[in-house]
């Protein structure tokens, strides 16, 4: 039996289609009368295509006790070689290792993304032996050891800062685009890449317990857990079978007349019935192509047209996933946004910051509007002046001096305690306002008052609100699941018109909200693009990964790829997965109804074998063209599908204690009671955010 299965499995794809092209040809040839070597060339469609499928049926009934839509297949050729029907037999035989040869082709190739994450791990770590540097193996490093840590290398071990000052970019295990600010003290993370700075770190956590480790160990229990959909051909196969058999031995029996019994067979091989699925699914794949989806699975579209909730990672797939320049707040008479907007990137061309960096793209971005006749302030005139005594102070900002004296700075709370700067009411008030809005803030200062604020914000995707309200009309409930802080959360959520909220979520929190839908009998689809997305797109009912943002281990994980930047188009791939299942049951409906029809004629005797064969295939060629229909459906040429939406949760808390009920009511109170302890910081009338997404400004670097 082992051999049999590995002779089967040997060669793949490639013999498949070695195979079926052999049997076209035999075919052809024995159709045009040529028998070159005194046979009937149909002979090597029945060994190349039909052997194949008597032994996968055998196998199948044997081994697992499985009646599949094979057994009937293998019945009809047997008995059209019994009787002599050679070119019948070839001709069912090919069609039928076509359409598994198609089902195959969708079911997607072997993915490497656990590998990846493997490979994401540091190989070498820098041990401190004696107050000097030694390079060991990443294995090597123990609990305990005292690490050292060089710009551009990936943390070898979870542990603490001792010394020193970085920005790391944690976006492989939390999404967060934005590098966190580490100072003594703050904790680090395995596979997490220190962008610049050289700090070292006592090691805390090492081999499986590490962060990363666990992140891979999530991924692979996630993918074995992933139970595939059986064909809907071979879900029926049991009854067919066992219908078609009795109908051959009543014609036998009643008629005596063996070639009805086996004209029964072959009418009833159900060709048309094995290609309604992968013909359908193919050409919807191909719908979906041109419209920028990469579907994997071959049953993703299966899965996909049962989705009723629908998880959207919050950065790089409904936000752009960087942060931009969204206000500029002037405070102090004779400072436009002009002249601010130019100090800050004057300042921040000296920074590696990336939301220096932001500031300074968009300030060149839109240097014709900043540099007119009337008001030619320009961060090259600020630069070329006398900006050349800075300071860049790790976890506060930016400033330039005088002597002893500021003239001008840039950062964040701790800078303003550090000048001994206290906020005015009027400053506090602008400043609340644009923390209400998710957004983190830089304080530009002059001497010892703060003239301008400068918001910067993570911002939606073209398309976004509308391809939430289409999912909404369409009957499906979406859901946000982020790894940013509660506000910058319920801004984007609200602006989306979506009410269920998981904030503050980890690989592992995402992986368990996405099971308690599973157990509560939600069919969900995930939606991400970082590698801490991967063990919730494996476990999900459909994964679907950002191609154009993500790092290529959550596309591996997933089911279907968006390639492009935009999730505009996804309301088109559920209608159209719908599409596809409607498709496929017309499919099966019609091929079930010729078959009978042509049944009917076999026992009658109005039909024989050839003639059975040649309806069979009739039908096989209406299925493919009514498939093929699939290929320029639009919905917007028909009536798109509306379902009745499904009603959000109520009174479901999550495991962070927001209610999802009224979290637009009680937002606001939350994040101030989350910010209470980093106001404390700086002055009693400011408010910024912790260590969390885009609001990390308040207790890190801006220099």
């Amino acid at each position: 039996m082992d051999a049999l299965e590995k002779m089967l499995e040997w060669g793949g794809m490639r013999k498949d289609g070695a195979f079926l092209a052999l049997s076209a040809a035999a075919l052809l040839l024995s159709f045009a009368g040529i028998e070159p070597f005194g046979f009937d060339l149909a002979w090597g469609a029945v060994f190349f295509s039909g052997a194949p499928i008597i032994c996968g049926a055998f196998l199948a009934l044997v081994r697992e006790h499985d009646i599949r839509a094979d057994l009937l297949v293998s019945l009809a050729l047997l008995a059209s070689l019994a009787i002599g029907e050679i070119f019948a037999a070839g001709e069912i035989a090919f069609i039928m290792q076509l359409g598994a040869f198609l089902e195959e082709y969708t079911v997607g190739r072997a993915r490497s993304g656990i590998e990846r994450l493997v490979s994401l791990a540091p190989q070498m770590a820098w041990r401190i032996e004696g107050g000097k540097p030694v390079e060991i193996r990443a294995d090597e490093v123990a609990v305990g050891d005292r690490l050292r840590v060089l710009a551009g290398e990936k943390i070898p071990a979870d542990g603490r800062v001792l010394t020193g000052h970085t920005a790391v970019d944690e976006a492989v295990l939390t999404g967060e685009s934005m590098p966190v600010d580490k100072n003594p003290g703050d904790e680090v993370r395995s596979g997490t890449l220190n962008q610049f700075g050289t700090f070292e770190m006592v090691a805390e956590k090492v081999g499986e317990e590490m962060a990363l480790a666990r992140l891979i160990r999530l991924v692979q229990e996630a993918d074995a857990g992933k139970a595939k959909i059986v064909r809907l051909a071979d879900r029926w196969a049991t009854w067919i079978v066992v219908f078609a058999l009795a109908t051959s031995a009543i014609a036998w029996l009643v008629t005596g007349d063996v070639l009805r019994a086996v004209t029964v067979l072959v009418v009833f091989c159900p060709c048309a019935l094995v290609l309604a699925t992968p013909t359908a699914v193919m050409a919807a794949i191909g719908n979906a192509a041109r419209r920028g989806f990469l579907v994997k699975e071959g049953d993703a579209l299966e899965r996909l047209a049962r989705v009723t909730t629908i998880a959207f990672d919050k950065t790089g797939t409904l936000t752009k996933g960087r942060p931009q320049v969204t206000a500029v707040v002037p405070l102090v008479e004779g400072w436009s946004e002009r002249r601010a907007l130019a100090l800050a990137a004057a300042l921040e061309s000296h920074s590696e910051h990336p939301l220096g960096r932001a500031i300074v793209a968009y300030c060149e971005g839109n240097k014709k509007a900043l540099c007119t006749e009337a008001e030619t302030f320009c961060m090259e005139d600020w630069i070329s002046s006398d900006l050349h005594d800075i300071d860049i102070l790790p976890g506060e900002g930016i400033a330039v001096r005088e002597g002893e004296t500021v003239r001008f700075a840039a950062g964040n709370a701790r800078l303003l305690k550090r000048l001994g700067i206290r906020l005015t009411a009027h400053v506090a008030q602008a400043s609340e306002r644009q923390l209400d809005e998710g957004r983190a803030i830089v304080y530009l200062i002059e001497g010892d008052s703060v003239v301008a604020l400068i918001a910067l914000a993570d911002t939606l995707r073209a398309g976004a609100k509308t391809m939430v309200r289409r999912l909404r009309k369409a009957g499906i409930r979406p859901a946000l699941l982020t790894g940013d802080n509660a506000c910058a959360a319920a801004m984007v959520a609200q602006s989306l018109d979506i009410e269920e909220i998981h904030a503050h979520c980890l690989p592992e929190d995402k992986l368990e909200i996405i099971e308690k839908f599973a157990a509560a009998g939600s069919r969900t689809a995930m939606i991400g693009d970082g590698i801490n997305d991967a063990p919730a797109l494996k476990s999900a009912f459909v994964g679907i990964a950002m191609a154009k943002t993500s790092d290529g281990i959550a596309a591996d994980a997933a089911d279907i790829v968006i390639t492009q930047a935009s999730v505009e188009g996804l309301p088109h791939l559920v209608a159209l997965s719908r599409r596809m299942m409607k498709t496929i049951r017309w499919n099966l409906s019609f091929s079930l109804a010729l078959n009978f029809l042509a049944i009917m004629l076999a026992v009658t005797g109005e039909i024989g074998p050839v003639l059975g064969a040649l309806i069979h295939n009739t039908g096989s060629i209406l299925v493919i063209i009514s498939s093929a229909l699939l290929l320029c459906w639009n919905p917007a040429e028909g009536k798109e599908e509306v379902r009745r939406p499904l009603p959000p949760a109520k009174g479901e808390t999550d495991k962070k204690g927001l209610a999802k009920s009224s979290f637009f009511a009680t937002m606001k109170e939350n994040c101030m009671a989350a910010d209470a302890r980093v106001l404390e910081e700086s002055c009693q009338r400011e408010r910024v955010f912790g260590a969390s997404f885009w609001s990390f400004l308040a207790k890190h670097s801006w220099g």
